[in-house]
């Protein structure tokens, strides 16, 4: 009888483990997928209005500098997205109206939407800001804004009131 009990103690313990690596291999593929990566929220928007096909507010364009994102494509009048930090995309300045846009310099509001592993913030959150484009330059046969200045308005996702980024 001890060899019988001993087989059902073996069946036992096999079909245990068994069900203990299925279980772990879930949760790490469960955990894995969960990892933020450029899937999150701000990563997945698409970084440029044309992307997101915004149409322009019908003003006229003609000899305005436009903005290329990251520094590459064909520049864009008057953007409703900006991708702040091009080598990972956790900040971006979306839903920009612009109050001014002229050869020299444009003004507008927004908010800069931060990716939660970005500037050690803990969850992914927005902070409303006011954006200063400047230093229009002729890039690559088209004319397109060089800086921008960011001013946030209350909190600020790195304590900084104030944040210059090239956009050439």
């Amino acid at each position: 009888m001890t060899d019988r009990d001993g087989a059902r103690f073996r069946r036992g313990r096999t079909a245990l483990v068994a069900f203990l690596v299925v279980t772990a291999l879930a949760a790490g593929g469960v955990w894995f997928s969960q990892v933020p990566d450029r899937a999150s929220a701000v990563d997945a928007a698409p970084k440029t209005s044309a992307v997101q096909d915004v149409k322009s507010d019908g003003q006229p364009t003609a000899g305005l500098p436009g903005v290329r994102d990251c520094g590459i494509g064909e520049p864009e009048i008057r953007p409703r997205v900006i991708t702040l930090t091009c080598a990972d995309a956790g900040m971006v300045a979306t839903g920009i109206t612009w109050d001014r846009y002229g050869a020299d310099e444009a003004e507008g509001r927004g908010v800069v939407q931060v990716e939660k592993t970005a500037a050690g913030v803990g969850t992914d959150a927005g902070y409303r800001a006011t954006f200063r484009l400047y230093g229009a330059k002729e890039i690559d046969g088209a004319r397109a804004f060089t800086g921008l200045e960011v001013t946030y308005e209350g909190s600020t996702p790195l304590g900084d009131t104030t944040e210059m980024y090239n956009l050439a």
